[in-house]
């Protein structure tokens, strides 16, 4: 072969390749510390986050922590003590909203943890500030609301849209508003590492029965990135199976409902490009029986193809 052709073509395959590895590629490392909904107060949602390579996470809602990270440390992805890994590996919190399940170790873990933002939207802040942290219901290890202050937590109030940079981590993050029943907010939050994203998305129902178009809206903004192969998971909640009746799932998705709102997901990106995405299926509230009964119903109904994961407490997962 010529070599003034030979030379061009090779690094053009280099190119192309470097490319598509570049895509596919692996960024983020997530350990669960809960993963479950409601009334086992052992696993409820909270999630590590933080870039391969980095042990500088941030915890994505917090309702169980101390026992998540014992539980993590069992199978060997901290070294521990767990006070030490409270103290020095979790950077920050990030609130989708202020209901028990999602802010409980936060709260009962305070008195041991270290000097760290808590990252909200100010209706998720106003509840911590003025409902938790009150020194009536626990002390105010926060930097707002009743004396004396303890300043171990500072509220950093997020805007819809706005990027802000997670301290102590080399991540980003931007917050999208959910709907959660009539009149209550909760979060999306959009976790960036250079040209990687991760999507997480607290409690939320469906366009249809909450009467509102907060996910589509949230559909379009992330888009772009699924087109690009830039989202690498979306957390999203399936609380109920399709049995539990729509009048009383308050603010929350079922196995139809979620496969509807992927659907739409879906048209504005291509199937094959959301098929690259894992879809993580957080918040069940059914165990044994119902739980394999909801399961069976995600996987029936998964009409798209989509690589749905089911995350365990303490195992260690890669995005």
């Amino acid at each position: 072969m010529n070599k003034k052709i030979y030379f061009p073509l090779l690094l053009l395959l280099n190119l192309v390749f470097s490319h598509g590895y570049a895509q596919h590629q692996k960024s983020f490392k997530v350990i669960p510390l809960g993963t479950k909904g409601g009334l086992d107060e052992s696993n409820l949602s909270a999630y590590l986050i933080a870039p391969i390579g980095s042990d500088n996470f941030i915890a994505a809602d917090a309702g169980t922590i101390r026992h998540g990270i014992d539980v993590a440390i069992s199978n060997q992805l901290f070294k521990g003590p767990a006070d030490e890994v409270l103290k020095n590996n979790i950077k920050g919190y990030l609130v989708s909203h202020a209901h028990l399940d999602h802010v409980a170790g936060l709260i009962m873990n305070a008195p041991d943890d270290s000097k760290k933002n808590i990252y909200a939207f100010p209706s998720v802040i106003e509840v911590l500030r003025d409902k938790y942290f009150t020194w009536k219901a626990w002390a105010n290890f926060a930097n707002e609301g009743e004396m004396p202050r303890l300043n171990k937590y500072t509220y950093v109030p997020l805007e819809t849209q706005v990027k802000k940079e997670l301290t102590g981590t080399e991540m980003q993050v931007t917050a999208f508003p959910l709907s959660h029943g009539p009149g209550y907010e909760s979060t999306a939050f959009l976790i960036s590492y250079q040209k990687s994203s991760l999507l997480y998305l607290g409690d939320t129902g469906a366009d249809e029965i909450e009467k509102n178009t907060q996910l589509e809206k949230l559909w379009k903004q992330v888009a772009p990135l699924i087109v690009k192969n830039q989202l690498k998971a979306i957390f999203i909640e399936t609380s109920f199976s399709d049995k539990q009746p729509e009048n009383q799932l308050f603010g929350h998705l079922t196995p139809r409902l979620l496969m509807v709102e992927l659907s739409k997901l879906s048209k504005l990106t291509r199937a094959e490009a959301l098929q690259k995405v894992s879809i993580v299926i957080t918040h069940i509230k059914a165990w044994d029986k119902e739980e394999a009964y909801l399961v069976n119903e995600l996987k029936q109904k998964n009409q798209l193809g989509l690589n749905l994961v089911f995350p365990e407490q303490g195992k260690y997962l890669e995005f």
